[in-house]
């Protein structure tokens, strides 16, 4: 039967997610998928790429594609979502290992470690064209292309947020405490990563694009301009003064050359850089994302009326009765159409049942 998302949907997710990032949709954005169909052949001997088993390439990328094509068959796209590809299964930062940081699944997440450890004068992030990562990525990219032909949106690769890249090089301890004895060389490889976060970028979008409908990171937010979900989960550990002086030039660097970006805001331990985070002006959005152990997104409205209250779109998730909660929290700071939600469930009925065209 193949995958069932055709022309005019796909026209339909450009127009409203045009509208979502133009900040005049009147609704949220809601994605919901089932899986409910017959793929209509049989199940392929490949296996379903993962963070646990991206370190095998005797399967083909050919292969690997095949094998997502059968299982996007089997979804019934609801709302605003779409067939999109995650390319998460090479672990968060996989830019690191791009760059020859150690790629450690052993545990079946990824994790990456330095090679060697070095004085931090000596560390610099360099760029390898034959790096196997980067070879294997730009593969399954090609295989994608060359089987879809735009039908499904592959998700940029979780290149990782700079300051986390670095730790994957100098270790967190150190990296921390670089940041009080040799706070100049951590601006420069900050400079460093920088440049070679957008080379790849630039060099993996190449592939995708121009068949590709449009960009889509691990947040899975469709955009008709380059975007990103720009993260920099080490801040949890640092000061306000720190952040602003490390982390967020690059972040506003990055907003400068993207279409489209949000902030990836993962912890209660990030909440103290909020405030100037929202002042970066071309920040479109905040994922908000509580961590484990803590009360859900929509139990936090005085995070949602602070990014509501600066003009910023918002992606949280959670069920129909979540999803109102929040809208009924920001009302009087904002629109519904701010609102970018993945929800748990078909709801029996009500306005979100309407939102979601169903």
């Amino acid at each position: 039967m193949g995958i069932d998302f055709g022309p005019e949907r796909w026209a339909a997710i450009k127009q409203n997610y045009g509208r979502w990032w133009a900040g005049t949709m009147d609704r949220p954005l809601i994605t919901l998928r089932r899986s409910d169909r017959d793929p209509g052949r049989p199940k392929p001997k490949a296996p379903v790429l993962s963070q646990a088993n991206c370190h095998d390439f005797s399967w083909s990328a050919e292969e690997l594609i095949d094998r997502i094509d059968y299982e996007l068959s089997k979804i019934t796209f609801l709302g605003d979502d779409y067939p999109h590809v995650s390319l998460t299964t090479f672990g968060p930062g996989i830019m690191a290992a791009m760059c020859g940081a150690v790629l450690d699944n052993s545990s079946g997440r990824c994790w990456f470690h330095p090679r060697q450890e070095l004085p931090i004068e000596r560390v610099h992030m360099e760029y390898d064209p034959e790096n196997p990562w980067l070879l294997r990525i730009k593969d399954i990219c090609r295989a994608a292309v060359d089987r879809w032909q735009g039908q499904v949106l592959m998700q940029m690769p979780d290149l990782g947020g700079n300051m986390d890249i670095l730790a994957s090089f100098l270790t967190t301890e150190q990296l921390l405490f670089a940041l009080y004895d040799h706070p100049e060389e951590v601006k420069r490889l900050i400079e460093e990563e920088h440049r070679l976060w957008f080379q790849y970028y630039e060099e993996i979008s190449g592939i995708l694009q121009p068949k590709s409908p449009g960009y889509t990171d691990w947040a899975g937010i469709f955009s008709d301009r380059p975007s990103y979900v720009l993260q920099c989960d080490f801040a949890y550990m640092i000061s306000p003064e720190q952040f602003d002086e490390f982390v967020k030039p690059e972040l506003e660097a990055s907003c400068d050359q993207l279409g489209n970006t949000m902030y990836h805001l993962d912890g209660k331990g990030q909440l103290p850089h909020l405030g100037s985070l929202l002042t970066i002006n071309k920040l479109g959005a905040v994922q908000w994302v509580p961590g484990d152990g803590n009360p859900p997104p929509h139990q936090w409205p005085e995070v949602l009326r602070k990014i509501a209250a600066r003009g910023k779109k918002m992606q949280t998730w959670g069920n129909a009765n979540d999803l109102l909660t929040i809208v009924d929290d920001i009302k009087d700071l904002a629109s519904p159409g701010i609102i970018h939600f993945r929800m748990n469930g078909v709801p029996e009925g009500g306005i979100v049942r309407e939102w979601l065209g169903l």
